[in-house]
């Protein structure tokens, strides 16, 4: 069975989040508690070059926030950001938090993917 990613981001979701977190990396970068979505969007949308990496994958991501994780997988307690990948039945970690928020720049977060999480998916 053809694998899938699962992002998980450490941000809730809804427009009110959404603004309060566009105000928190505009006005406060330094603590913004969640490298995914400061390395995968600027302040207003998704950067080009991630929309193009996701979709150059080959395989099917899912995005989900911090508070919709529970509803999809409410056995799972891990550190967020994460990343995690699905073959069958439940998913396993592939990207930790602490691994995620090494990641410098788009770049070196992409790298990580590509070296930890595609193996055998494709």
């Amino acid at each position: 069975m053809m694998g899938k990613l699962i992002f998980i981001y450490n941000a809730d979701s809804g427009l009110f989040n959404t603004m309060t977190d566009i105000a928190h990396k505009i006005f406060s970068p330094q603590t913004y508690s969640c490298n995914l979505c400061a390395l995968t969007h600027d302040y207003f949308t998704v950067r080009d070059e991630w929309k193009a990496f996701i979709a150059g994958l080959g395989v099917e991501c899912e995005f989900l926030h911090r508070d919709e994780i529970k509803q999809h997988f409410p056995h799972l307690e891990i550190a967020l950001p994460a990343l995690l990948r699905q073959d069958e039945g439940e998913p396993h970690l592939c990207l930790s938090a602490e691994a995620i928020n090494r990641c410098t720049d788009l770049a070196a977060l992409k790298k990580a993917i590509t070296e930890s999480c595609l193996g055998e998916i494709r």
